[in-house]
């Protein structure tokens, strides 16, 4: 890692402050459509087909956008990646208020999805400011910021009321490029990119920031967050559809319901960042991963009629997880995959303290792809099966795979590391091998 001798704790809060501050707006303009996409919809009278790939396009590139956001954060340092990436957003937010066609409003929404990419922006920088036992506490906070979504969700619509959905779209950009001229002048320069400066060396490469790639440790970091993250933004959006459909409630009450799963979700991410610096990443990702097991068999058993033939006659009962017990699980499982977010992104500045933006960017993209698949195959398995709880399933089906991968994965290192090595033993967060800087940074 870069030295911090020369950093003190008022450097770290600004960074951490001023970062979090950003992401939290930039979240809330990514789930801008989530608000004005109705509006628009009614405007423009847009199919069903038509409308879900304009809501779906930003949360695609934002997904996408991860991957050489990260890269440039690692080259060109987050401070200046940071501003461009925000005013560049800001620009394609207003331009949501200007255009009147569909195929306009299409590339609008692809720099709208720049905003999800900040995410990864911000854990490259945030992360250059802390100490190595402090980081995850650090992420786990800058994570927090996804309450931009809760945001956008209580304040957008006031905005559309008062001002129309137009108005509501600039006063977001607005805000955004303003957030962007405000971290650029508070924001003290990466220290990073300070130390390459001073030392007159270049930026590293493109292919040596995505030489990481190669390994498959950075992939199976990328499937735990598929479902910390993909999973969680799925479910967001799928619960309310599921309350309605397997429980005959009011879209009203099925959104409370559904907010109760997604509000500890975003809100202990923080608390998972504290665990991993205290107990280690994995342990937390074990937990995570052991109580979603147990929450997602349970919320899989659909709603089942038996019939056990009697002496004197037929004795039918039913089995299936009522309402009250269905909600509780899912209150757990949002506060485990909280957890669970925190502790993938502290293995990353732990393995590779050198690639955080190119190694988290790809881990980022494949959770934010998460989001954007699996509410499409929830919908193709209730189609196939016709059974509400076909989605639960699969997603019991993706933890315990990922569970298994990671167990073997970590037994195989430590047995390559100490061999004999007992198996409480296995929950050390220490990488196999430290990783060596790229040569352009030596």
């Amino acid at each position: 890692m870069q030295d911090l001798t020369d950093v003190s704790r008022g450097d770290q809060y600004r960074a951490l402050g001023l970062s979090t501050f950003s992401f939290t707006v930039c979240f809330a303009v990514w789930t801008i459509f989530s608000i004005i996409g109705v509006k628009i919809k009614q405007d423009l009278g847009l199919s069903e087909t038509e409308f879900g790939i304009l809501v779906a396009t930003p949360v695609l590139t934002g997904s996408i956008s991860r991957i050489f956001l990260g890269v440039w954060t690692e080259q060109y340092g987050g401070r200046l990646v940071f501003t461009i990436q925000m005013l560049a957003t800001a620009v394609a937010c207003w331009l949501l208020s200007e255009v009147r066609t569909y195929e306009v409003f299409l590339i609008a929404a692809l720099g709208v999805g720049l905003a999800g990419g900040s995410f990864i922006v911000g854990v490259a920088y945030t992360s250059q400011w802390f100490e190595k036992d402090r980081q995850g506490t650090a992420l786990g906070i800058f994570g927090v910021g996804n309450v931009g979504a809760a945001v956008t969700n209580f304040g957008a619509p006031f905005l559309v009321v008062a001002f129309g959905w137009e108005q509501a779209a600039q006063i977001y950009a607005v805000a955004l490029a303003l957030t962007a001229v405000a971290f650029y002048l508070l924001a003290r320069p990466d220290p990073s990119e300070v130390a390459r400066k001073r030392e007159g060396r270049k930026p590293v490469s493109t292919g040596e920031q995505l030489a990481p790639l190669k390994n498959i440790q950075v992939w199976r970091f990328a499937t735990y967050y598929f479902f910390v993250f993909g999973g969680f933004v799925a479910l967001a959006s799928y619960l309310p559809r599921f309350y309605v459909g397997a429980y005959g409630l009011e879209l009203a009450t099925a959104g409370m319901l559904a907010a109760a799963y997604s509000m500890p979700g975003s809100v202990f991410r923080a608390l998972g960042g504290w665990m991993s610096d205290k107990w280690g990443a994995r342990a937390v990702m074990y937990a995570t991963f052991i109580v979603s097991l147990v929450c997602l068999f349970v919320m899989s058993y659909p709603r089942t009629e038996y019939v056990v033939q009697g002496i004197d006659e037929p004795i039918r009962f039913t089995f299936g997880v009522d309402l009250t017990s269905f909600v509780i699980l899912t209150v757990l499982l949002g506060f485990v995959m909280s957890l669970g977010k925190a502790a993938v992104y502290k293995h990353i500045p732990v393995y590779y303290p050198h690639h955080v933006g190119s190694v988290g960017g790809l881990v980022g993209m494949i959770g934010g792809l998460g989001g954007f698949v699996l509410p499409i195959t929830f919908g193709i398995l209730n189609d196939w099966f016709g059974v509400w709880t076909s989605s639960f399933m699969l997603m019991f089906a993706i933890v315990l795979v990922s569970t298994v991968w990671m167990h073997v994965a970590i037994r195989l290192m430590e047995r390559r590391r100490h061999p004999g090595l007992a198996d409480e033993r296995y929950l050390s967060d220490v990488p196999d091998t430290p990783q060596a800087p790229p040569a352009s940074a030596r």
